[in-house]
């Protein structure tokens, strides 16, 4: 909990240090324990606002939040007024089977996702009855005096006091790949954006490097990742996809169902004078045959294997229904940092002093990959080049070291990839350091733009110096400053517009050691060459984008790092070509709220753009008619994965805050991962699609029988538990079976449905009709055919029955694709399809030939000419299907 009394809308990075220390009731030796207990009672503890476990009472209820399952509670509840306790406990029973697939499926993805709060629950250094003492976190409160340390996670918001070389990455708030240089004594405007506040340290931050003191201004909720995570609790997600379209399928079968029952009633009544109880029980019967009560199991298992099937493709599930979303969405909206690139500080590029220009392979601190020296792999290091490796390497703080098979760093980005360029040159720094021992350093500072240090070697005194370009060359001999520098600056400034962030690096030698706690600054050094860095691209990104593309499906890029770099990234993704096509957080300050759709249909890159900003894109996109899935691993992006259609949190490198606000999450943070779950989500879109045309095509055939049977005069082909029989049981089964077909192979070839398209499409509506009209019209001829052979009406019944459970077990076989012949499809290329067939099957042959079930669904075992009728109108189904088939096929290419 936080008190309303912690002030969290102060611009604390603007008010004078003194004015800080007051409001904050506190001084820079710091509070006492006395204090400190006091304000922890008053503000409450320094945790994140959360939302806890779901219980599992509410993960159950939540699997009757749908309107099928609402239409299913009403049957059921009818059948039991009637007193028809066989039709409700079928009911009942498939309503118990679905609650308990889908509260299991999602239990077991809250269980894998319910990860520990990590962002505050750690321990500070905090100064307290005048001595510096090491707490858990959440003990923070507003007042203490905090120190920080290279590989610190920030406890709370602190306005800095003092600050020694600091740096501080804030990727996960802002967004931008590098860490920033701080500086205690900065003053802004109230305006400056949150990563320009360089007096500040923020909550959930990392210390990459350097020393600090600062006064505790804000802690728990109140913190700037605190008030995003109360707008993550506060915002309402967008659907996604599957709902809205099951929302609309279900109204209009609930619609239809009503409107049906009245007009059929009502003819029963004019046309034949019956009475309004047989009217009654004929509406029930009509409700069972037109509700595909067998759906909500079959939708449940089909999002099941799904979920399954992506977990074996990195991407976590969180919420069942959100299984098909990355399928069916039209625009993915992703992040940059940690998600399309690696978030580690890359070397790219090497210019040595004699203006050659060498590429270096490899992507992130582990060193693999090779430099290219002059374009060619294998080429030994140049001379030139030796002094440039060794410099970054010595001139460093930074650790990367093997360990049991794998690397481990620790230190600032810029000095861990300057190490990772060292190793991929065959050096490594402790070897270095024993030839050459480092006798004084100067740290980097934000105002003199360098770092040096001095090394011992043959009895004279070495210093290797690294550091912004303009000001190292202002450090070298008169050749190089004055004769070469403009050729320098101008690589220098090329090099910064391909998005790279630039060292320059150089040496001297001098004959006096230096003292080693003032070194002085070094002069008449010789220029070595740049480096050129960047968070480059994740392995497989890039083609990952061009399967999205074939996929139809678009990306933007939405960040908060800077618009060169963003731009320098676009490039190479081939979103973007030039300065225009990127829009930056001032360009959107400016635009028009209303204007932003038809923006983001030409605009395909954002960068410096705050989390609010983040909101009004995606919400933007939704507008336009997009449906939207919004991926990122930071506290930033947690709002906007929050409202969009499906958001995609990072599972490794991503914060809880982003984790609770997703849908899904990435295991792997590899932007890849998300193709496999656009295919995965059409297969699962797909199969749900096959089973609704099996189960909805049978209903509604079924409904058909009831209608003709009305027309003509004839008893009611089927009674309700019979109906229910054949769409819960045989038909149940089977459409539950198609849930496991694998998919087609062409998912990554065609685009997403339009989001405004219905679940039944022409395609699907035409079929339908033709096989409503195939099953209702040749059931209703068999049953009024055995009528008028003198059959009894149970007899009829029965044959009926059989009838139609072959209609269903021959027409599974024409759902299994919607373009391709059911004979081109090997009946085991899905065994679970194929034993399910057989199985619904064998169980109505059962049914005829138990006693229990005689009883219940009134049938008896046939004769081989009642088999030979059954079967011979049942396969009609197949060649009426795969005669639409040809005829679709020819006319749509």
């Amino acid at each position: 909990m936080t008190n309303s009394l912690q002030p969290n809308d102060r611009a604390w990075h603007v008010l004078p240090l003194a004015e800080v220390l007051t409001l904050r009731e506190t001084t820079e030796a710091g509070l006492t324990e006395a204090d400190a207990r006091a304000r922890l009672a008053k503000y409450g503890p320094n945790l994140l606002p959360e939302r806890g476990a779901t219980p599992l009472a509410v993960i159950v209820l939540r699997q009757f939040l749908s309107p099928l399952i609402y239409v299913l509670v009403a049957a059921a509840l009818v059948s039991l007024m009637l007193g028809d306790w066989k039709d409700a406990g079928f009911i009942v029973a498939v309503l118990l089977v679905n609650a308990a697939i889908g509260a299991w499926q999602e239990a077991q993805a809250e269980k894998s996702s319910q990860a520990l709060r990590k962002l505050l629950r750690i321990h500070a250094q905090v100064q307290r009855d005048g001595e510096v003492r090491d707490i858990a976190a959440e003990d923070v409160v507003p007042g203490d005096i905090v120190w920080l340390e290279s590989g610190n996670r920030v406890p709370a918001d602190l306005r800095l006091m003092t600050a020694q070389g600091l740096s501080v990455d804030e990727s996960l708030l802002t967004g931008e790949s590098l860490a920033v240089t701080k500086d205690a004594s900065w003053s802004g405007t109230a305006d400056a954006a949150l990563g320009d506040h360089l007096n500040m340290a923020y909550a959930g931050s990392i210390v990459a490097r350097g020393r600090a003191m600062g006064v505790v201004v804000a802690t728990g909720a109140s913190t700037v990742v605190g008030q995003l995570a109360v707008d993550v609790l506060g915002e309402t997600g967008g659907k996604p996809p599957l709902i809205v379209r099951m929302e609309r399928f279900t109204n209009y079968v609930a619609i239809g169902t009503l409107l049906m029952a009245v007009l059929i009633g009502a003819l029963n009544m004019a046309l034949w004078g019956r009475g309004l109880i047989d009217t009654f029980f004929l509406t029930v019967s009509l409700a069972v045959a037109a509700i595909p009560e067998g759906l909500p199991v079959a939708m449940t298992v089909a999002l099941a294997v799904a979920t399954m099937r992506m977990a074996n493709r990195n991407v976590i599930v969180r919420r069942l229904t959100a299984v098909e979303g990355l399928g069916s969405c039209t625009l993915i909206a992703t992040d940059k940092t940690g998600t399309l690139t690696c978030n580690e500080l890359t070397v790219r590029t090497i210019v040595t002093s004699d203006g050659i220009r060498h590429s270096v392979a490899g992507e992130g601190f582990v060193p693999t990959g090779h430099i290219h020296w002059n374009g060619r792999t294998g080429e030994t290091v140049p001379v030139i080049a030796e002094d440039l490796l060794r410099c970054g390497v010595l001139c460093n703080e930074g650790e990367l070291n093997p360990h049991d098979g794998d690397w481990t760093w620790h230190g600032d980005a810029v000095d861990i990839a300057l190490l990772t360029l060292g190793e991929k040159a065959g050096l490594k720094s402790q070897p270095l350091l024993e030839q050459a021992p480092r006798v004084a350093e100067i740290p980097f500072e934000s105002e003199s733009q360098y770092a040096a240090s001095f090394h011992s070697r043959n009895g004279r005194t070495v210093v290797y110096v690294k550091g912004a370009p303009e000001r190292v060359l202002a450090m070298c001999r008169a050749e190089d400053r004055e004769h070469r520098r403009g050729e320098f600056e101008g690589t220098a400034h090329a090099m910064a517009a391909e998005g790279m962030r630039v060292l320059a690096l150089a040496m001297g030698e001098q004959d006096d050691s230096p003292a080693a706690d003032t070194p002085p600054a070094p002069e008449n050094l010789r220029h070595l060459g740049f480096v050129g860095m960047i968070d480059p691209l994740r392995a497989g990104v890039k083609e990952a984008f061009g399967e999205c593309e074939a996929a139809g499906v678009k990306v933007a890029m939405v960040t908060g790092d800077h618009r060169v770099t963003a731009l320098a990234i676009a490039r190479e993704l081939g979103l973007a070509k030039h300065d225009d096509q990127v829009m930056t957080a001032n360009e959107l300050d400016r635009l028009p709220e209303d204007r932003l759709p038809e923006v983001i249909r030409t605009i395909r890159v954002f960068a410096r753009v705050t989390p609010r900003q983040k909101l009004l894109i995606v919400n933007a996109a939704r507008q336009a008619g997009e449906f939207v899935a919004v991926t990122g691993d930071g506290v930033n992006d947690a709002p906007a994965l929050r409202v969009a259609n499906i958001g995609v949190a990072m599972g490794k490198a991503g914060t809880d805050v982003a984790r609770e606000a997703a849908e899904l999450v990435l295991s792997d943070d590899n932007f890849k991962s998300i193709i496999g779950g656009i295919e995965e989500g059409r297969i699962a879109y797909d199969n749900i699609r096959k089973a609704i045309f099996l189960l909805v095509s049978m209903g509604a055939a079924e409904l058909l029988m009831v209608l003709l049977a009305v027309l003509f005069g004839s008893p009611i082909p089927l009674l309700p538990v019979q109906l229910l029989w054949l769409n819960l049981v045989t038909n149940g089964i089977q459409g539950v079976a198609l849930a496991f077909e694998p998919g087609e192979g062409d998912s990554l070839r065609r685009p997403p449905r339009p989001p405004t398209e219905p679940i039944f499409n022409p395609l699907l509506i035409q079929r339908t009709l033709i096989a409503v009209v195939v099953v209702g019209v040749g059931g209703f001829l068999v049953f009024e055919s055995a009528l008028r052979l003198g059959w009894s009406v149970p007899d009829a019944r029965n044959l009926l029955l059989l009838t139609m459970v072959l209609f269903e077990n021959f027409h599974v076989g024409n759902c299994r694709s919607e373009t391709r012949s059911a004979f081109a499809l090997s009946p085991f290329r899905s065994p679970t399809l194929f034993f399910g067939t057989l199985a619904a099957f064998l169980i109505h042959v059962l049914g005829m030939h138990l006693e229990f079930l005689q009883e219940i669904l009134q049938t008896r075992p046939l004769e081989a000419e009642s088999w030979l009728v059954a079967i011979s109108v049942g396969i009609l189904i197949i060649p009426a299907i795969e005669l639409h088939k040809w005829w679709w096929n020819r006319r749509h290419g």
